[in-house]
This record gives C-alpha cells, sequence and structure tokens, in this order.
C-alpha cells in the first residue's frame, strides 16, 4: 500500500507507479488462473452456439473431448497478456485515484473519499489504456478455445495464430474486434472499479480502519461483487468482441462489422441473444475478481 494510513493518496512518484504495476501483475496472474476454465466454456457458447445445449453440456464436452487440459486452451497468451494489461489498468486507476484526491483538495494521510463519477471514470481510463493490449490477447485467446479435439486444428498454439493473422490480414487483423473490446472496458471497467473503491470507502469510514487493514475475506468478497457489477453491465459488448474476433477473415467473413452483428443477433434471437453464455461469465466472476484484488492487495501490501 502507499501507507498504512492511506493507500489511495500518496505521491511515490517513480517508485509507486512500480509497485502499482508489479502489483497488478499479480493481481491478474492469479486472475487468468482462477477464471479461464470458466471463460473457455463462455467462449464456446458465445461463439459455438449449435455445438452446445448449455453451460452443463459444453462442460461434458469439453471434458469428453479434451479432457481437464481442454478448459486451459489459450492459456499461454492471458497468462502473458493480462499479467500486463492489469498491471497497466491497476497502475492507471492508481494514478487516477491519486489525481482526484488532490482535486479534491485530500491533505497527504488523510483517506480520499472519491465520489462515485470519479471512480467509475478512473476505471474507465483505466479499461480504455489497456484495451490496446487486451483486444489482440484475447483474440487470440478466444480463437484457441474453440478449437477442440473434434475438429481440425487451424492454429498450433498462440505465435501460429498470430502469425497467419498477420500473414494475411497485417496489424487490422490482429485488432479485430477492437470497437466493442473499447466499449466493454469503457462501460466494464468504470463499474468495476466503482463498486470496488466504494465498498472499500464505505468500509474504512464505518470501521475507522486504514486500507492495510482490511480483512482479506472482505477483500475476496468485495472483489467478487466488482466481478458482478462489470460483468452485468457490459456483458452484450463482450458478446460482440467474441463473434467478431472468431468470425472468418475473407469470403468466409459472416459479419461486416461491430453494428452488423449486433443487427444479426437481435433478428435472430432479440434481446436475449446477446447473454448467450452469461452463466459461466457469472459464475466465473466472483472467484476470478476475487482473485485479483486479493492478489493485487496482498502485493501492493507486501512490497510496502
Amino acid at each position: 500500500m502507499d501507507s498504512p494510513e492511506d493507500p489511495t493518496h500518496s505521491s511515490g512518484g517513480a517508485m509507486r507507479a512500480v509497485k502499482d504495476y508489479l502489483s497488478g501483475w499479480v493481481g491478474g496472474i492469479s486472475r487468468v488462473l482462477a477464471g479461464q476454465p470458466f471463460d473457455t466454456i463462455k467462449v464456446r457458447l458465445q461463439t459455438q452456439p449449435d455445438m452446445y445445449r448449455g453451460t452443463v453440456d459444453a462442460v461434458r464436452k469439453t471434458v469428453q473431448n479434451d479432457g481437464f487440459a481442454g478448459f486451459y486452451k489459450g492459456t499461454t497468451t492471458p497468462l502473458v497478456g493480462v499479467g500486463i494489461y492489469v498491471s497497466v489498468q491497476f497502475t492507471v486507476m492508481e494514478q487516477m485515484k491519486r489525481t482526484f484526491a488532490r482535486i479534491n483538495g485530500t491533505p497527504a494521510g488523510q483517506p480520499a473519499q472519491l465520489t462515485p463519477l470519479q471512480l467509475y471514470a478512473a476505471g474507465a481510463t483505466a479499461g480504455a489504456a489497456t484495451s490496446v493490449i487486451s483486444g489482440p490477447v484475447e483474440h487470440i485467446r478466444v480463437r484457441l478455445q474453440v478449437q477442440t479435439a473434434g475438429m481440425a486444428a487451424k492454429y498450433r498454439g498462440p505465435g501460429d495464430c498470430i502469425a497467419q493473422i498477420y500473414r494475411g490480414h497485417g496489424i487490422a487483423g490482429i485488432y479485430r474486434g477492437q470497437a466493442a473490446t473499447m466499449l466493454r472496458e469503457l462501460s466494464g471497467y468504470g463499474m468495476y472499479f466503482m463498486a470496488y473503491e466504494a465498498l472499500i470507502q464505505h468500509t474504512m469510514r464505518a470501521t475507522g480502519r486504514p486500507r492495510a487493514e482490511i480483512p482479506s475475506s472482505q477483500v475476496f468478497i468485495y472483489g467478487g461483487a466488482a466481478g458482478l457489477a462489470m460483468w452485468l453491465t457490459n456483458y452484450p459488448f463482450d458478446f460482440i468482441k467474441s463473434k467478431m474476433q472468431t468470425d472468418g477473415f475473407g469470403p468466409a467473413r459472416v459479419f461486416r462489422g461491430t453494428l452488423d452483428v449486433a443487427r444479426q443477433t437481435f433478428q435472430r434471437e432479440g434481446v436475449r441473444g446477446f447473454y448467450r453464455g452469461i452463466t459461466p461469465c457469472l459464475l466465473r466472476a466472483v472467484p476470478a475478481n476475487a482473485a485479483t484484488f486479493i492478489g493485487f492487495e496482498m502485493a501492493l501490501r507486501a512490497l510496502g
């Protein structure tokens, strides 16, 4: 944390940013390890609806076709990429919190009570900053996740996937679905950090405890709640992103762009179609995001 008194409002300069970054990296790795199996099922339901009757059927067929390792297909890319972009995300978020604390005139060493709008703006800024990394990372991940043992594998791994897409379609191909990714990150991480930080601030006020003394059990609960807040508000954007990122290239392409995905989905399935696969997503939200904040807070406390 920034200090025992106030981890939010501190001016540690470059060293503070390094600690935020390293702590975010720990949080990102924790998120991937806890949430990847749920994410694999979510992506398969979003992009291959004709193959699965629902969440339980997707789990059963994944185990049947690929074994337990099937739940972790495409994990290499997010382990590297998520570690980086969650680090950037938390670094930007912490800096934005300190900036708003100064704007509010909060004395150094005093708890910075930011407004919900300020917390939302800080989270949305952090999400936008990391979308340039999360977009291509998730593009590669979802293309690997939808490959099962029952089909001919188009990609041998993350490196081969990147190489094939880049050779055929350049950097624009790597960034397929970026508009939907940006919308998802802006809306989702605004709600994500607003929910988490509002709960933390309320606990500090109610108990008189500094942030560093809030029990891990409460951090776990607040992180899980933040994850639910994020996915309940941004899931349709995630659905569109996944459809775009698993779409074909050239003559095999089904969608002309983000708006065309939305139009075709609504015509075929109505509003309900945008929430296909949300069950494993919500099941994932609690452990994955609880693990993220536990990893971040514990690492930050350890680094001092």
